[in-house]
């Protein structure tokens, strides 16, 4: 019991932050802003460490595959179902909030620039893949610009061979270092988001509450429901009744530890050894689930959406039309992308939400609470996600019979 409760101790503090700093706001009202600089500390601090952290996460991700064999066709077909199933999960999810709305609309105003530059569609598409400048890169507004950016560096240092391995080691050791930098800053959190709580109670009172109650109860369902009934069939679709048994008889070690830590980094070794005793191939295995700890995310692109239907409903935007769940959807793809796997990593993708529809950055904590109280099971979802992935790219890869090939321990 008592290891339980240490592995969920920094969601139990960050929510406990939550908690004291709403009762603070209903206590002293808008007397507490005198503390919202210290959220917004915060807040600056997360925008400050999101570019490097995007660029090292996914480079070295890339950079460093264990096996280049076969690299082309499995990121290829990897790829293809990371989208369709981070698509499949987005969709899922924008259903369940069209049906219980999780915002009431507390309206809450937030500024928003008056003069916006009108662009047409090809001009959109090339300042969203390119930036002219490579310093345009070190701007959050050009994060899309950034992973194109990173994935193409870790495929040229990949193809670099011995010549690129020193700057290999250089981008894995980036990523240890913001990731270890990001862990730092979520040391602050709980002061952070106690302290911007407080002042959003305090202004806007209880409506805000009721909103959240209503996002935890839709997103927990339907993550379950997703885990029970998507993954099984995905399983079945990659390896038939057989394939279901393996999964189940495998996955729960993984599930539980992502559960329990929150990160699909910590759980990426019980993960490897079940995608190994399910009869993954190897060099697949070593491929897939690495690179899908960072940048697969099926559980954040259901928690994507929850955020986007949430901020629409609070803020009192109309969440409805083709165009708008169109843009939810990619937005989800995109966040799902960008979430490096480990506690906490979620803001990074409430930050893409926020730039790409161009919402002020006071809006990134009313939709971080989200993230937080969704993130355990979200993590859970991420992970058993990638391998159940592994499976679909083997039975791409190996033929119907590829569970056969691989001894099953």
């Amino acid at each position: 019991m008592k290891e339980k409760l240490k592995s969920y101790r920094f969601p139990l503090i960050l929510l406990s932050s939550i908690f004291i700093g709403s009762i603070v706001g209903f206590i002293f009202g808008e007397k507490a802003n005198v503390i919202k600089p210290l959220g917004d500390i915060f807040i600056n601090l997360l925008f400050m460490v999101v570019i490097p952290l995007v660029f090292f996460s996914i480079s070295s991700a890339i950079a460093n595959m264990n096996s280049m064999r076969r690299l082309g066709k499995i990121m290829g077909s990897m790829i293809s179902i990371f989208v369709l199933t981070g698509l499949i999960a987005s969709i899922v999810m924008l259903a369940a909030t069209v049906m219980f709305p999780p915002g009431s609309g507390t309206d809450i105003p937030l500024e928003t620039p008056d003069d916006v530059e009108q662009l047409t569609v090809s001009e959109q598409i090339v300042n969203t893949f390119t930036v002219p400048e490579f310093v345009d890169l070190f701007s959050r507004d050009s994060m899309l610009a950034l992973i194109i950016f990173s994935v193409l560096i870790g495929v040229a240092t990949g193809l670099s061979g011995d010549p690129g391995r020193p700057f290999a080691k250089f981008l894995v050791s980036g990523s240890e270092v913001f990731m270890k930098l990001v862990q730092l800053i979520m040391y602050y959190a709980p002061i952070g988001l106690g302290a911007y709580f407080a002042s959003l109670i305090g202004e806007f009172g209880a409506d805000l509450i009721g909103d959240y109650a209503k996002a935890v109860i839709i997103y927990y369902p339907v993550a379950v429901l997703y885990f029970a009934i998507g993954f099984t069939l995905y399983a079945f679709l990659a390896g038939g009744t057989k394939g279901v048994t393996h999964f189940w008889k495998n996955i729960l070690a993984p599930a539980a530890t992502s559960l329990g830590t929150g990160s699909s980094i910590a759980a990426l070794p019980v993960n490897l050894q079940a995608a190994k005793k399910i009869g993954v191939p190897k060099d697949i295995r070593e491929t897939v689930l690495p690179l899908g700890a960072t940048i697969h995310m099926d559980g954040s692109c259901l928690a994507a959406m929850l955020k986007i239907a949430f901020i629409f409903g609070v803020l009192n935007k109309d969440f409805t039309g083709i165009d708008t769940f169109l843009t939810a959807i990619g937005i989800c793809l995109l966040a799902g992308v960008v979430m490096s796997g480990i506690p906490g990593g979620g803001f990074i993708g409430e930050m893409m939400i926020i730039t790409l529809y161009g919402l002020p950055i006071q809006a990134l904590p009313i939709i971080s609470a989200v993230g937080v109280v969704v993130d355990p099971p979200a993590t859970m979802v991420n992970v058993t996600g990638d391998t159940v992935s592994s499976m679909l790219v083997s039975r791409q890869l190996e033929g119907k019979d590829w569970m056969e090939k691989e001894e099953i321990e």
